[in-house]
């Protein structure tokens, strides 16, 4: 029998969505390392600001402050990392989500990651000339 998914209506749910988003991160053979080795994240502070983050982006709470572009600058990262991250994010939304707010959370997740890429390749590129 297939259970019918619910689709994100609260902040318990971008809680768990995050939450299991950055358990497969902390699994996965090219992200743990950047956010892990390289940044040294300090999860007791970065996931509550990611609750905040995608609070803002699905529900519009403006709870998030920051700039979250800035702080992927000095990271070693390029179009591999960032499919990878949407292909993990997917995947977590997939399995504990389903509906129209799911389906958007995904378009701009993916919308995210390439104005990133398309960024930090371009500051790169800039670099090296």
């Amino acid at each position: 029998m297939i259970s019918k998914l619910n689709d994100i209506v609260s902040e318990k749910d971008v809680v768990l969505l995050v939450d299991s988003f950055y358990e497969k991160v902390n699994q996965d053979y090219l992200l743990s390392a950047i956010f892990n080795d390289f940044s040294g994240i300090n999860w007791n502070i970065h996931l509550p600001k990611m609750y905040q983050f995608w609070n803002t982006l699905i529900f519009g709470t403006q709870s998030y402050k920051g700039n979250p572009f800035e702080a992927h600058l000095s990271l070693p990262i390029n179009y591999t990392h960032f499919a990878r991250w949407i292909e993990i994010f997917d995947e977590t939304i997939d399995e504990h989500f389903s509906g129209i707010v799911a389906d958007q959370t995904k378009i701009r997740a993916k919308s995210i990651a390439q104005v990133f890429e398309s960024k930090l390749a371009h500051l790169n590129k800039s670099e090296n000339v």
